[in-house]
């Protein structure tokens, strides 16, 4: 976790429901990555930052540790997940560089699976479109084995699949009214300078999303991640 109002919000109750073992690495907290990787399955979260973000810009994120920890998660044959920001990290451990996206997004808009996402094994079950949470302005970067499995009309990568073990979430499956709430209560400067954006919505159109669904989507491809 980079920031404590980007919480891991229904990953966390998915974990907790199937009675897993979590353990967290708060940075904004001045916590340090573990030094030995005795877990199965690592989540990297989002933040404000981006992976040029410097240590005189954010002093408890260090892009080159954070990476080369991630490399290793890699090298060991984790399970990975990075959402958002998280997603942009991977993509970079594997030595593909992040971008900014075409557009900045923030709320709930529909997402399209690919003709690759159709078909992976672990969203053969999804929709074809469906709505889901964005909150970013950067996107990303893709390797040569990369597939993209699902974009929307104002980003192009919202989800990637790296390996059959590691998968980029661009957009915010996660999403709950408490994460949401944590979100707008830290992010007003942002809100307001990009509020006239086309694919940026108001306090008060966040808030009135049901994210439920999403959250449901997303325990089914977390079931499936961990088992198949």
């Amino acid at each position: 976790m980079h920031e404590s109002f980007e919480a891991p919000a229904a990953i966390s109750d998915w974990a907790a429901k199937k009675s897993h073992e979590v353990t967290y690495t708060k940075l904004y907290d001045g916590d340090n990555f573990p030094s030995q990787l005795d877990f199965d399955f690592l989540v990297v979260m989002g933040g404000p930052q981006s992976p040029a973000t410097t240590i005189q810009e954010s002093p408890h994120f260090n892009a080159e540790k954070e990476i080369g920890f991630i490399k290793q998660a890699v090298d060991q044959g984790k399970l990975l997940v990075g959402v958002c920001l998280g997603a942009q990290m991977i993509g970079q451990a594997l030595g593909a560089k992040y971008e900014h996206s075409p557009n900045r997004e923030i709320g709930v808009f529909q997402v399209e699976m690919t003709e690759e996402g159709i078909h992976d094994r672990l969203f053969k079950s999804f929709p074809k479109k469906f709505p889901v949470g964005h909150w970013h302005g950067d996107i990303p970067g893709l390797t040569d084995k990369a597939k993209v499995l699902a974009h929307s009309e104002g980003c192009p990568r919202q989800i990637v699949r790296y390996t059959p073990r590691i998968y980029g979430f661009q957009c915010h499956f996660e999403f709950t009214v408490e994460a949401i709430e944590a979100l707008i209560e830290n992010s007003t400067e942002e809100l307001s300078q990009f509020k006239d954006l086309p694919y940026v919505e108001t306090p008060a159109e966040l808030r009135a999303h049901d994210y439920s669904k999403m959250n449901e989507l997303l325990f089914g491809f977390l079931d499936k991640f961990t088992t198949e």
